[in-house]
């Protein structure tokens, strides 16, 4: 007769815990946070010319490139089901209205029309933005004294907007962090017949010490002084909050906080006060930091690229903008891993 132990111990709970982390696929059957391609999003660079590619030397793997290339880079990354992709513009020329973003044959515009006629199955994005196309860098026409005009800005990144959805936007997005941004845009799209497309609002963009990469990449580096009067101090949580409040009733559809692992508290936060969709941008400092320490042999950049991206979903991302959409993609879809 087999007795029954007399059992006078309490059970470590971590006991109970360490039973489904045995395998991996015990680990995988009870994983809570899911990366999928769809939840990416893919920066592209684009630039005038025809098959041309320049590499960004602060982001390994990340290039400049035509708008005809910037198709076929589109196509690829729709075959490994990534969501979607956001265009960034380096213009033919500058000036210090920024004309470049708003007219119609400008390169973001040239680019949209072109992925949407070769229909790839992605979201196009414009990133809805004058430092690009403005001689000086900064957001916005300039006072005589050298700041930013608000108004002036706002007037003419809405007027970018319109001609962003007339190319084949699904989405605009402003960056400009200027006041009322939003609210303009949205009456400018809905005054042109484009009430369906969506606003998706940078509310919680922070004056980052990670956005040095991308400036060399979009050459929007400004040429006097810094863009702190304007983008958001990252010690300011419930700002942000407050500017997240501001957009949504001037109409923007979804946000996203900048950059992403300094930020995911605001990540949180805004997922538990917000019922429309929340991404957040794992910006070109992240990135670059990440791809150095992994070409010195550091770290393990694939696990890391899969542990940060799966953090900033666990905080709350409905999605992620990612240089490295295309690698994540065929990660999570190789059953070999």
């Amino acid at each position: 007769m087999t007795l029954v132990p007399n059992i006078t111990t309490t059970v470590d709970p971590t006991h109970r815990l360490r039973r489904t982390r045995r395998t991996e696929a015990l680990r995988s059957f009870v994983r809570e946070t899911r990366i999928h391609p769809r939840n990416l999003v893919a920066p592209i660079f684009v630039q005038p010319g025809h098959e041309r590619r320049e590499p960004v030397s602060s982001m390994p793997g990340v290039e400049r490139v035509s708008p005809d290339e910037a198709v076929i880079d589109a196509r690829r990354l729709a075959q490994r089901g990534v969501g979607g992709v956001i265009l960034f513009g380096l213009p033919a020329s500058k000036d210090g209205q920024g004309t470049g973003a708003w007219i119609a044959d400008g390169i973001v515009q040239e680019t949209l029309r072109r992925l949407r006629d070769a229909d790839v199955d992605l979201v196009l994005i414009a990133d809805t933005c004058l430092c690009e196309y403005t001689d000086h860098g900064h957001c916005g026409p300039l006072r005589a004294d050298g700041t930013v005009d608000n108004d002036a800005a706002v007037e003419r990144i809405a007027q970018t907007a319109a001609a962003q959805a007339s190319a084949g936007a699904d989405i605009v997005a402003p960056s400009a962090m200027m006041d009322g941004q939003v609210a303009a845009i949205r009456a400018a799209l809905d005054a042109n017949a484009f009430e369906q497309t969506a606003i998706l609002a940078y509310s919680a963009k922070s004056a980052s010490a990670f956005y040095g990469p991308f400036r060399e990449a979009a050459d929007s580096a400004p040429a006097f002084g810094d863009r702190r009067g304007y983008q958001m101090d990252p010690a300011n949580g419930r700002e942000a909050l407050r500017e997240m409040d501001i957009d949504i009733a001037e109409g923007a559809d979804m946000l996203l906080v900048k950059p992403a692992l300094p930020s995911l508290d605001l990540v949180a936060a805004a997922r538990a006060r917000f019922d429309v969709p929340i991404g957040a941008y794992q910006v070109s400092g992240e990135y670059a930091t990440l791809m150095a320490a992994a070409q010195n042999g550091w770290i393990d950049g694939r696990r890391a690229l899969l542990e940060t991206t799966t953090s900033i979903l666990r905080a709350g991302a409905g999605f992620v903008i990612t240089y490295a959409a295309a690698d994540i993609a065929a990660w999570v879809t190789d059953t070999t891993r």
